[in-house]
């Protein structure tokens, strides 16, 4: 099983697709397009009410821990089972615990670009931090520390094959085609370049309507929120989000966590002893409707 070599917007969900189901009739002659736009109409409508109906993060799982390894096994950044929700509302779920080699990464980014390791290095890194995690862990947080962030996104990959007409300028008797789309993933860990006091590089606040005391503010503020929940069409695409670094490739690439990880001051920089930490809690979290409800009733 291999994961298609593509562009993110070669997925037809980056289009925005017009909500046309097709229509049969006998006798109609039919291609691989008809059964692709189809696949497409019940995706963009899945995908559309999760988008909206939940937003963009984390629906369940994807606890990010830190591995510091032995002689047996590698350092690594694992990510517990789990699924998210992107912003064009597909679905991605890591089944089973999948994790990052964190001393090969290093490594390779010494290799290729140490300068961008020495960017992201950063004196007092705890201000760069979730409230939680910065009172959490403020006696393990390093003088200096490597700001990384770990995210996850959608990619399809192909599964079996079965055979079928050579297509292109081509003469085959022996021809095959993907005959399965699997919904996979991809984990990345990408340094975080150009954080300061007014750009902590981590997701907008979202709405706390519990702090309007008034109920009638509160009915209010929730109404308005609604009616300008409705995004405006861009003709650039996704925008950048505010977690999201410029360099990223994918802006459907959901946020998971941060890591700290210590290092000198260097140019470039060298891994120092220390805890890499972790911050779990700075994310989109997408609470289920039972665990809101449980949540009223407590």
């Amino acid at each position: 099983m291999s994961a298609l070599k593509r562009l993110p917007e070669a997925d037809p969900l980056y289009a925005e697709p017009a909500p046309d189901r097709p229509f049969y009739a006998t006798g109609m002659l039919l291609d691989a397009q008809d059964f692709v736009d189809e696949q497409t109409y019940h995706r963009s409508r899945l995908a559309k009410a999760l988008a909206f109906g939940l937003g963009s993060g984390t629906l369940a799982g994807l606890r990010i821990s830190y591995e510091a390894g032995d002689a047996k096994s590698p350092e690594e950044i694992s990510v517990a089972p789990g699924m998210a929700v992107d912003r064009l509302g597909r679905m991605i779920e890591i089944p089973r615990p999948a994790c990052l080699r964190l001393s090969r990464w290093f490594d390779g980014r010494m290799e290729t670009d140490g300068d961008a390791l020495w960017q992201a290095s950063y004196d007092k890194p705890g201000q760069f931090l979730s409230l939680r995690a910065s009172s959490e862990l403020a006696a393990q947080i390093p003088s200096r520390a490597l700001v990384a962030d770990v995210y996850v996104r959608f990619i399809a990959c192909e599964k079996g094959f079965t055979p079928s007409f050579a297509a292109g300028p081509f003469d085959a008797l022996d021809a095959v085609s993907t005959s399965r789309l699997r919904d996979a993933y991809e984990l990345l860990l990408l340094t975080r370049v150009g954080l300061d006091d007014s750009n902590h590089g981590l997701p907008s606040a979202m709405p706390d309507f519990t702090s309007i005391p008034d109920p009638a503010d509160r009915q209010a503020a929730l109404q308005d929120a609604v009616l300008n929940a409705w995004p405006a069409p861009s003709k650039n695409g996704l925008g950048l989000l505010p977690e999201q670094p410029p360099t990223i490739e994918d802006r459907t690439a959901v946020f998971l966590g941060r890591v700290l990880i210590p290092v000198n001051a260097d140019n470039p920089p060298l891994r120092v002893a220390g805890t890499v930490l972790v911050d779990n809690w700075s994310r989109r979290f997408l609470p289920s409707l039972n665990l809101v409800s449980q949540w009223l009733a407590a």
